[in-house]
């Protein structure tokens, strides 16, 4: 199929979303002129698609009412596409969806004729997407299929909810608003009447979540994007640099290389910079490096590695000085 076939088809299809277009809305969504949009409509005026125009600020293009596409015919790329999306939605969201994955691929296999399908095997083997979550999440499956569907009733729900670095849980009473799957991992968005205010909440972190009756309403212009925005991507307050002997430069790079900052120095070591939000992390990994890495900035970071070494030692101290003694003699 060419590329003028395809922008053909897929401006019917936009055309049947909505009543009206104008030709800079069309435009935009094809990555085409203005002009290029005007000569597609007369090539589908003369294909015979019913296309009415009316000129001036309030006019546009639009489909004659009742007009639809005969069934659709997929290409390889695209039936490729449909069956990856469809795995991860499945990988994804899990139970949630599982049984729409189920009858999409059905329907996909029922309607695609041999040869297609078994380019979209072949397809499917070379191209392989796994792991994409942070931790595995099936124990929270009923919990993100009953927040789910919440979400879309605007039905409270009450949470039994463990905060970071807390061991008893907290019953909140939230407005679900949104799922939102960001670095491998799941987080709820809503309001929380309890602190009476919007708030994040990590789907692992909840030890229990029922359905209430009463009902709620989005607030007016809230958008989901924008609040993870400002409550996820904050910038980290902690600035970071760790110091790398050259033994362990190539190995760190290979490792972190895409998201920390490596200078090189001219002993062939390297400082390491990086920004976190807590230095809990940041001090585990300066210690399983070993004395190959000195943390340098902050402060902080540095104190943190000497008293997580020193009980370290003191919980081992005794085993160490044993076996020190065993050797000797």
């Amino acid at each position: 199929m060419s590329n003028v076939a395809t922008r053909l088809l897929s401006l019917i299809l936009l055309l049947q979303t909505r009543p009206t277009w104008k030709a800079y809305e069309l435009a935009d969504e094809l990555d085409v002129s203005e002009r290029t949009v005007h000569r597609y409509m007369s090539m589908l005026d003369e294909m015979g698609v019913p296309i009415y125009s009316e000129r001036g600020p309030y006019g546009g293009f639009s489909l004659v009412r009742g007009y639809k596409l005969p069934p659709l015919i997929f290409s390889a790329e695209e039936a490729t596409v449909l069956y990856m999306g469809a795995n991860l939605v499945r990988e994804v969201w899990g139970r949630t969806y599982g049984d729409a994955v189920t009858a999409v691929t059905a329907k996909l296999d029922n309607v695609l004729p041999d040869d297609l399908r078994q380019q979209v095997d072949q397809a499917r083997q070379s191209l392989v997407v796994g792991d994409m979550t942070a931790r595995d999440y099936r124990p929270w499956e009923e919990t993100l299929h009953t927040l789910r569907q919440c979400i879309v009733s605007r039905r409270r729900v009450q949470l039994s909810y463990r905060a970071p670095g807390r061991e008893t849980e907290t019953r909140r009473a939230i407005d679900p608003y949104a799922l939102a799957f960001q670095w491998g991992l799941w987080y709820l968005v809503g309001f929380c009447h309890l602190r009476q205010e919007k708030r994040t909440f990590r789907v692992d972190r909840v030890e229990d979540v029922r359905a209430l009756e009463s009902r709620f309403d989005m607030p007016t212009n809230f958008s989901v994007r924008e609040y993870l925005a400002q409550s996820l991507w904050e910038d980290p307050p902690y600035k970071v640099t760790v110091e790398l002997q050259r033994s362990i430069v190539t190995r760190v790079r290979d490792l972190h290389g895409h998201w920390m900052e490596l200078e090189q120095q001219p002993s062939g070591s390297a400082l390491a910079r990086f920004a976190v939000h807590n230095l809990e992390w940041t001090t585990g990994w300066v210690l399983s490096l070993g004395s190959a890495a000195k943390a340098i900035d902050p402060p902080e970071l540095a104190q943190r590695v000497i008293q997580a070494a020193r009980g370290a030692l003191a919980r081992y101290g005794h085993a160490l000085v044993h076996e020190f003694d065993t050797v000797a003699s």
